[in-house]
């Protein structure tokens, strides 16, 4: 199930067919600074049509989605930054489910950390400026400026195999906005919020939201699209064996 919170209709933009997969996979990462530019509704359907041929154990399919745009999108945004933007009221929100470990170890922690210090320091923002940081936290429920915003949620009865089966399908979702010519950023940042998610988008009852993320062109005219997070060596990741 895609439900479509929008209205506009236009020629599908054509897919770059000569995008390989590993140009798809090495292009892609997370935009925190969008161009308004919209993004019609056929290539939206394109791009999930695609997305939608990912894995799943016993092909049960646990992908539900909304795809957010104009006075919707708009609307969430709001209700989620009147919120954050208030403490009393922050404070009575929490996740669903933990997204991030409870208690970090090494060498976790230190790739968190190395991400954050790229980001802030492309910004200009140091750890004193409490203010800075929580307005670049703020853009996240704004959908970074983008002109899409996605809530992914699942049956509350999934277990485990079913959230990794909803990783491939992300992960479908993000290379087929590549060959597009799009970009997205994924963003647990919403979970917290899933309370306000829900009566917003009236979710049924047995939804719960897995994530969201942002959909656009990119803006490559701001600092923070510069960041690229490195990769472990392969040496530190792969084991042959035999």
């Amino acid at each position: 199930m895609v439900a479509f919170a929008m209205s506009l209709r236009s020629p599908v933009h054509p897919m770059n067919e000569s995008l390989s997969i590993t140009d798809a996979i090495a292009t892609r990462r997370s935009i925190r600074a969008f161009l308004p530019d919209p993004v019609d509704r056929p290539t939206l359907e394109a791009i999930f049509g695609h997305a939608c041929r990912a894995p799943s154990g016993s092909n049960i399919q646990p992908w539900k989605v909304y795809v957010l745009t104009g006075d919707v999108k708009a609307a969430l945004s709001k209700a989620i930054l009147d919120v954050f933007n208030d403490p009393d009221a922050d404070r009575e929100h929490e996740e669903e489910f933990p997204y991030y470990p409870r208690m970090w170890s090494s060498p976790y922690i230190e790739r968190r950390r190395a991400l954050g210090i790229g980001l802030y320091t492309l910004l200009g923002l140091t750890r004193d400026d409490k203010q800075g940081m929580h307005a670049q936290m703020a853009r996240n429920f704004a959908f970074f400026g983008a002109p899409v915003g996605i809530i992914f949620t699942t049956d509350r009865t999934m277990e485990r195999g079913s959230w990794l089966d909803y990783g491939m399908f992300l992960q479908n979702v993000m290379l087929m906005a590549r060959a597009f010519g799009l970009d997205t950023c994924p963003q647990a940042a919403f979970n917290r919020y899933h309370r306000i998610i829900a009566a917003q988008l009236k979710l049924p009852e047995n939804e719960t939201v897995v994530c969201g993320m942002s959909m656009g062109y990119a803006d490559w005219s701001q600092p923070e699209n510069q960041l690229k997070s490195e990769r472990e060596p392969l040496t530190n990741v792969l084991r042959f064996l035999g």
